[in-house]
């Protein structure tokens, strides 16, 4: 039996999303429609808190009649762990998911001098790939359209070529109100993707909720200081006021989406019935208005001059590619293809690595020991046991604090780490890859994930005595 949801997007009809936080004590008001919108319910995962209910357990109370989209989330997640869940899964009637990486744990660990109880996280792009080998599942995935650097939005948007690729049947963008983001989004996919379906996350905007995403840095949310300062001015004059216009800017924006051409929005912190009449009541006031009147009406409620008042206040600039940095690549490149791929290397290394010798512990562990010296300084490898080098331009994916191999998360900020204390190696591939027209193996190559079994292993004898 076809779910809501996949109706809805198979249909082109507009829908709603009520995310629901599995942390909520509260009683959910569960609707199947919302303003004359079909609605379904969304649970997310592992959102307030690292051990959060899961959201197939909270699913499962409410009757099957009532349409769900489950999140999962990668965080400190391993394959494994995916396809228990996606075995449970279809032991149920649910057949809608969302797959995301997630962003930083709480209690994340991250020390190249702790490699073996290192944090590790299931990417998106490899979740996807082993869901879709069920053939069962209506498969989302996340995306960050409200990026202001050049090489930050290259990484975004070459990383949801791979996504889609991968098998992924719609997106649901990351929370924002830069509306502008959102219209280039639609204007990338019907360029390349013209069928592809795109939900917009939306929020009622309190002035307490963006104080506390900004006191709080969450991950990849852009609240820009005049947005800030326009809550801050209107809840001082009037609040009652500034709460009608909370309801009415969420409406607005939910409308604006519907013209851009969204299948739907993805909404937030609206589970209450009481948060719902008053989103219903705003978006009957603005219903029978076209684009341009609702364009104006937002700008109006924002005070915003420019679209410049939604785009953080910095000074934005694009990085150049060093010379260092093209140099070495094309010595790794080299190296790669002599030791790694040349007839005569394959020849060697098929004779080398014989099971009968490698196959004993103690040379396995020497042979671990010689690789990881021999690229730990190089590259920062910290032996994964499938190297894929190759595939990300020589730039090692452990090096990512999540180890990402196939792009960045959506937490980065103006190309830098959601850890804040390095730049976003994403960034640096995506400009690096520009400048030396490699831009197509980060849109198309796709990277399994790598098993914990697999890892602290020498990658040398797997490439060797693997068929390939």
């Amino acid at each position: 039996m076809m779910s809501s949801l996949s109706e809805c997007l198979d249909q082109k009809q507009f829908c709603i999303l009520v995310e629901y936080l599995c942390s909520v004590k509260s009683p959910l008001a569960v609707r199947k429609t919302l303003a004359n919108f079909p609605a379904m319910m969304t649970l997310a995962d592992r959102v307030h808190a690292d051990n959060d209910p899961a959201p197939l357990d909270l699913a499962t109370k409410y009757p099957d009649t009532v349409d769900k989209l489950i999140h999962f989330s990668g965080k400190a997640r391993d394959i494994k762990d995916l396809e228990r869940f996606l075995n449970d899964l279809e032991n149920t009637t649910i057949r809608n998911l969302l797959l995301v990486t997630g962003d930083k744990l709480k209690s994340h660990d991250f020390g190249y001098e702790v490699a073996a109880q290192r944090t590790r996280y299931l990417e998106s792009v490899s979740a996807i790939m082993a869901a879709k080998q069920r053939q069962i599942f209506k498969i989302g995935v996340a995306f960050n359209p409200f990026k202001y650097t050049e090489a930050e939005s290259d990484a975004q948007y070459l990383k949801l070529h791979k996504k889609i690729k991968a098998g992924a049947d719609f997106l649901i963008t990351q929370l924002g109100f830069d509306v502008e983001c959102l219209q280039q989004t639609q204007v990338f996919l019907q360029k390349n993707y013209p069928n592809f379906s795109a939900l917009a996350c939306v929020m009622p905007l309190t002035l307490k909720r963006a104080q506390f995403m900004v006191k709080n840095r969450v991950a990849g949310i852009v609240i820009s200081d005049h947005v800030l300062q326009t809550l801050e001015k209107e809840y001082q004059s009037d609040p009652i006021q500034a709460e009608i216009n909370v309801y009415a800017r969420c409406a607005l924006q939910i409308l604006i989406c519907k013209h851009f051409g969204y299948a739907g929005v993805h909404l937030s912190a609206c589970h209450k019935e009481d948060e719902q009449k008053k989103l219903e009541q705003a978006l009957k006031v603005f219903e029978n208005f076209s684009l341009n009147e609702c364009q104006q009406a937002w700008k109006d409620l924002w005070q915003a001059d420019a679209q410049g008042d939604f785009k953080p206040n910095v000074k934005i600039s694009s990085k150049p590619v060093t010379q260092t940095q093209i140099l070495k690549y094309k010595k790794m490149h080299t190296m790669h293809r002599m030791f790694f791929e040349s007839k005569m290397a394959r020849t060697i290394g098929h004779f080398v690595f014989k099971p009968s010798f490698w196959n004993r512990s103690n040379a396995q562990n020497i042979l671990l020991k010689i690789e990881h010296s021999s690229k730990h300084r190089l590259v920062g490898c910290e032996s994964c046991g499938e190297c894929r080098l190759g595939d990300t331009l020589y730039i090692c994916p452990e090096t990512c604090p999540k180890g990402l191999a196939n792009g960045p998360c959506g937490g980065t900020s103006l190309d830098r780490c959601e850890f804040e204390d390095r730049e976003c190696i994403h960034s640096v591939k995506a400009r690096l890859a520009k400048k030396i027209h490699q831009t197509e193996i980060l849109k198309t190559k796709l990277i399994p994930a790598i098993s914990i079994t697999t890892r602290h292993t020498s990658s040398w004898k797997s490439w060797f005595t693997d068929t390939k």
